[in-house]
This record gives C-alpha cells, sequence and structure tokens, in this order.
C-alpha cells in the first residue's frame, strides 16, 4: 500500500494556499541545504506490515511501523540503499535531524534512503518490537530492490543512540530468511550489506550504558540473559557487516567507549570497520553542521562508503 502521508516531523506541499505554505517553503529551504543540486522526488510511505504488525496491541497508527522513503533522482541513483533509524533512548524519534536530514544527506549522493518509524516505549512497545521492525525494513527494501532502484547486496542500516542501537541489533541478529514463507518479503535475508553507526548505544549493564535506553527496551528487571543478547559488543561474529562508527569525547549521554568496543569486537572478528572518535560536540549531533572537526563526519561515511565500492554507478542486467 503507498501512502504519500504526513508523518512526524515530515513536511507536505499544502493543496492550497494557506498557512501551511510557509512552514513548506521552510522545509524546502532547510532540505536543499543538506541536498545541494540534487532534488530527490517527493517522499512516500509503506507500512510495513499492511496486513498487521507482529506483537500489534491494537489498530492506531502507533501500532503500525512503517518506511518513510525518499528515493534520488533517478540519473545520480547508485543503487544502495539505507533503512534509517533515528534516535529516542526507544522512547520517541528524533525525525528530523536524525531522519529526514539524513534522508536527504544520503539523496544528495544517490543513494536511497529509508527512514524507519520504528515501535518503541511511548507507543507501548518493548524489545523484541524495534528488533522485528528494522529486520522486516531490511527485509522489504531488499525484496523491493528492483521497485525502489536499489541493489539487493547494497542494503545498509544506519542509526543514532538508541537507534544506533537498533542498527547494531540488525547488524548483529539476522537471518537468510524462510524460503517457504508465504509472505515474499519474509523469504529474503535481513542482514545489512553495511552499518553506519552514530553516536549509537552498544553496551548494556556497563557503567557506560545508557540507562534510559535500556530501560524502555528490556524493562527494570530483565534476563541477564536477554541483556547480554541485546548488548551488541558480545554478539559480533564474522558474518557481521562492515561497520563505520562516529562519535565524540564530549558525550556524555551516550560516552565514546560505547563505539570503540563495538570496534574493537569487529577487530577481534576480523571484520573491516572504521571508527572515528571527534574531540567537540554533544550527544545527538545528527549532521553536526557548525561543528569543528566533527561536521566532517558525513564526508568520511561517504568517503567509506566509496571505499566500499558501494557508490559505484549501479550496473543492471
Amino acid at each position: 500500500m503507498r501512502m504519500h502521508l504526513l508523518r512526524v516531523g515530515l513536511l507536505a506541499r499544502p493543496s492550497r494556499p494557506s498557512a501551511g505554505i510557509g512552514l513548506w517553503l521552510l522545509g524546502c529551504a532547510v532540505g536543499a541545504a543538506f541536498c545541494g543540486s540534487v532534488r530527490a522526488a517527493e517522499p512516500t510511505t509503506e507500512l510495513l506490515w499492511p496486513q498487521g504488525a507482529p506483537l500489534a496491541k491494537g489498530d492506531k497508527p502507533e501500532d503500525k511501523p512503517g518506511l518513510i522513503i525518499y528515493l534520488p533522482e533517478k540519473d545520480s541513483a547508485v543503487g544502495a540503499g539505507v533503512v534509517i533509524c533515528p534516535g529516542g533512548g526507544y522512547g520517541f524519534l528524533a525525525m528530523d535531524h536524525e531522519g529526514h536530514q539524513i534522508a536527504q544527506w544520503l539523496n544528495s549522493h544517490g543513494v536511497a534512503g529509508f527512514i524507519l518509524d520504528y515501535r518503541h516505549r511511548n507507543k507501548g512497545y518493548m524489545h523484541p518490537a524495534p528488533m522485528l521492525d528494522v529486520q522486516r525494513a531490511i527485509r522489504w527494501v531488499r525484496a523491493h530492490a528492483e521497485e525502489v532502484g536499489v541493489l539487493p547486496d547494497r542494503i545498509g542500516v544506519l542509526g543514532f543512540s538508541a537507534g544506533g542501537h537498533l542498527a547494531s541489533t540488525a547488524a548483529t541478529h539476522f537471518d537468510a530468511g524462510d524460503p517457504n514463507a508465504a509472505d515474499p518479503v519474509d523469504r529474503v535475508s535481513c542482514r545489512p550489506d553495511f552499518a553506519v553507526l552514530c553516536y549509537p548505544v552498544i553496551m548494556f549493564d556497563e557503567k557506560e550504558t545508557h540507562r534510559g535506553s535500556q530501560r524502555n527496551l528490556l524493562g527494570d528487571n530483565p534476563d541477564p540473559e536477554l541483556v547480554r543478547s541485546m548488548s551488541s559488543e558480545k554478539q559480533v561474529t564474522s558474518e557481521t557487516p562492515p561497520t563505520f562508527l562516529w562519535t565524540t569525547n564530549e558525550d556524555t549521554g551516550v560516552p565514546p567507549e560505547n563505539s570503540v568496543q563495538f570496534f574493537l569486537a569487529l577487530r577481534r572478528a576480523g571484520v573491516p570497520g572504521e571508527l572515528h572518535v571527534f574531540e567537540k560536540g554533544k550527544h545527538g549531533l545528527g549532521l553536526a553542521q557548525g561543528v569543528p572537526g566533527t561536521e566532517l563526519w558525513p564526508t568520511a561515511c561517504i568517503e567509506w562508503m566509496k571505499n566500499r565500492g558501494l557508490l559505484e554507478p549501479a550496473k543492471r542486467q
């Protein structure tokens, strides 16, 4: 079901002149700042489970996880796509600076962006609902790869803060799909081909843990085995996809030890990775514009993607 819907933080063109046109023009100006000379198509929204999500508690918007889809212009598309997980401590979603702005930035480099509107504590959901949502999002993009103009082996996941934890969960908990599933989406793999983790929550039940994220996801007294399973640095294997990480030394919300430990786990597993610990900047920077040094992370990330061959022009049959 494809719908041109308004989601949180998404500005849509009014159907007739009104006060809303000012907001729309402001949104266009902000978008232009991130997209440069490349203008992406109007975003569309897809429900991940049109017939109802697993574990759904009702039939309200908060019970219906979905994707807000930003596709680059066809003549600039490189065939890569990224599922974007905004942060918010598993209690809300920072849909603007960690969602729409990120999709626009990716579009400016020919990469399709798929913002995940996932379930969380303030929607009435805890584990495993967010994990199911991100796994389904990756499957959905892969199953619809031709339709959305991406290659099935160039699908990554990117997340900020608690969304970074969700992205790291997708990078460490995945399967090849069920070839006998009635739903075609469930027949494909949910393993991302690469991951980008931005000041991510990684460790649980540690001194550097973001306790709010852990509590919102797992509750007040989670089973120790569940805590270990959701501590992403303990779940890295040789099958974990190549990963780019960045954080800041001044981040007191989610200390940089989270990123460092995940990077070290990648090294132990023999998985390619790149880690940037910038000096300046508080938690929750998004694109970090205007923060000396740290504002270079988007450029570093794009160069990393280029080095991995993810931005080479797509070769289709």
